[in-house]
């Protein structure tokens, strides 16, 4: 109950980020704060630095951060290329050590997104104590005290260590289902190298998203996001709304022939761990052809 409670209050968060609850910023800001940093020891700050890249350039190998996640995964072998990340700055390096951990990424893609949630929190921790310029820095970090205030005493009051330790990896385990959400939406969509023009926008989010077919009564587990071409197309669109210009959009692409994806939730799990597959055979190839060459 805990790890579900997690997952709604990230879902506020995001719609929160979008600008999508409150009347006015102030308290749209106030929202974003609790419900991000306070609640979940994610800082809202880097949440809508990445968050806007990735919808900026939705599926783009070297522009979005949503998919530059070496050396643990690769969603193409594009990323073999050590491309250049535009918004790190720096080049996400494809060697050996990359080489080997993309060869069974089919095999450990569940197991580390069941942890996944340490790396929000490293990745919070170093933009708030970096030297870029992060609004409102004082506001973002006296959130993330109030979390890792009441999170251990949470924590701590159970009566064991061993109990500590399950109840921490079972939290971890259970909001990992939310990270596999993000991922299904795009891994397995179509990527490219390069920055999105502003003539073929539309067509790059068509084509770099995957929307989760589910019914009404599923709404509220995939908060908004399995509708998330329309998200995309309209971002500070209400998510209960969304359901309703999902017919309009589906029209659209097809007067334009335009792909619209939109398969059930098991069958998206099944072509992420498909193209993850993918990518990991070529990987190997690289590898065993670096062993052999290095003897």
């Amino acid at each position: 109950m805990h790890s579900l409670l997690f997952i709604q209050i990230s879902y506020l968060g995001h719609d929160s980020g979008h600008y999508l609850i409150m009347t006015n910023k102030g308290f749209n800001k106030m929202v974003q704060i609790m419900s991000g940093n306070c609640l979940t020891g994610i800082s809202i700050a880097w949440w809508k630095w990445t968050h806007n890249a990735h919808h900026v350039a939705c599926n783009s190998l070297d522009y979005d951060p949503d998919l530059q996640h070496l050396p643990v995964f690769a969603v193409s072998s594009g990323l073999f290329k050590s491309l250049n990340s535009t918004f790190y700055g720096r080049e996400l390096t494809f060697d050996s050590l990359a080489k080997f951990f993309v060869s069974y990424q089919h095999f450990t893609f569940y197991p580390i997104i069941c942890v996944s949630r340490v790396n929000l929190f490293v990745q919070t921790l170093l933009l708030l104590f970096s030297r870029r310029k992060v609004p409102d820095r004082f506001l973002n970090i006296l959130g993330i005290m109030v979390f890792w205030t009441w999170f251990p005493l949470l924590v701590f009051a159970l009566p064991n260590w061993t109990e500590r330790v399950l109840f921490v990896l079972t939290s971890f385990a259970v909001t990992g289902i939310q990270h596999v959400q993000f991922c299904l939406n795009h891994f397995a969509a179509d990527v490219y190298v390069g920055q999105p023009k502003g003539n073929d926008w539309f067509e790059k989010q068509t084509a770099g998203t995957i929307d989760i077919d589910c019914s009404p009564q599923m709404d509220w587990f995939f908060g908004g996001l399995q509708f998330q071409l329309e998200h995309h197309l309209f971002p500070r669109l209400p998510r209960c709304q969304l359901r309703k210009i999902s017919p309009i959009v589906q029209e659209l692409c097809k007067k334009h022939n335009l792909p619209y994806k939109s398969v059930s939730f098991f069958e998206a799990n099944r072509w992420t761990i498909r193209t993850l597959r993918t990518a990991a055979m070529q990987a190997r190839g690289l590898l065993w052809e670096a062993v052999n060459t290095h003897g």
